[in-house]
């Protein structure tokens, strides 16, 4: 079974090793991926956007030219927490997935998931909590926003709530590992939503209503992103310590 890259588990935690992408991982020559790099430098799947129907072609563009505003936080939750969002998906340079936008939006339109850990609050004010939290663990380094620490800082700090290691202050009261659950399940649905991550992971785009033929292991359509880069990224990453 192909894994559920909604889960919080695949998220790269970043240690003391060497962070960024691995040596010589493409640059992007057609269409828009994060930074620019990945795995199927020729794959525009918007391309392929005169063939879905306007319903989808209208919803998907609009991920790329409109994202929402931000309407849920404030202004310092929205500077960290979008810190963190980059943090989380290793997005350290430009262009950049807006992932905090689509986070805040569903938060604004108070959709949410329908469930929620016993003894956690609404997923709201988890995020909520989480920005103070994030605050906090930087004035431990001296600095009085997590947006404005170091990249390394950063990477330190969101290593240590996903290994559940924060304490003190709102982690007292919300156990981190937990939180982390909550926070990172909304990023990755965000991030994995927006046409340039689908760049990046070789995605042809919504299967309606052109549809897949090839469904054999090794196979793929003629339309579909060709892998240009196959080092194996968990080797890769656990030979270079960022993990």
């Amino acid at each position: 079974m192909a894994p559920d890259f909604r889960e919080p588990h695949h998220l790269p935690k970043h240690r003391a090793g060497a962070p960024g992408p691995p040596p010589g991982l493409p640059r992007q020559r057609r269409g828009t991926t994060p930074q620019m790099r990945g795995r199927y430098p020729d794959h525009d799947v918007l391309a392929r956007a005169g063939h879905w129907d306007a319903a989808t072609r209208r919803l998907v563009l609009d991920r790329v030219e409109n994202p929402p505003p931000i309407r849920f936080f404030d202004a310092r939750e929205a500077s960290t927490l979008a810190a963190f969002c980059d943090t989380v998906c290793a997005q350290e340079a430009e262009p950049r997935i807006p992932v905090l936008a689509y986070v805040d939006d569903k938060l604004h339109g108070g959709r949410l998931d329908g469930y929620q850990h016993a003894g956690m609050p609404d997923d709201r004010e988890v995020w909520r909590r989480v920005a103070r939290g994030l605050d906090d663990a930087a004035r431990e380094h001296g600095l009085d926003s997590f947006a404005a620490l170091p990249a390394d800082v950063r990477r330190e700090i969101v290593g240590a709530f996903a290994d559940g290691d924060l304490s003190g202050g709102v982690w007292d009261h919300m156990p981190p590992d937990k939180a982390w659950g909550v926070v990172t399940r909304s990023v990755l649905a965000a991030f994995y939503s927006h046409p340039w991550a689908w760049n990046e992971i070789g995605f042809g785009g919504p299967a309606y209503p052109q549809g897949y033929a090839r469904m054999g292991v090794g196979q793929r359509e003629g339309w579909e992103g060709d892998e240009a880069f196959e080092v194996d990224p968990v080797g890769d990453v656990l030979e270079r310590g960022a993990e």
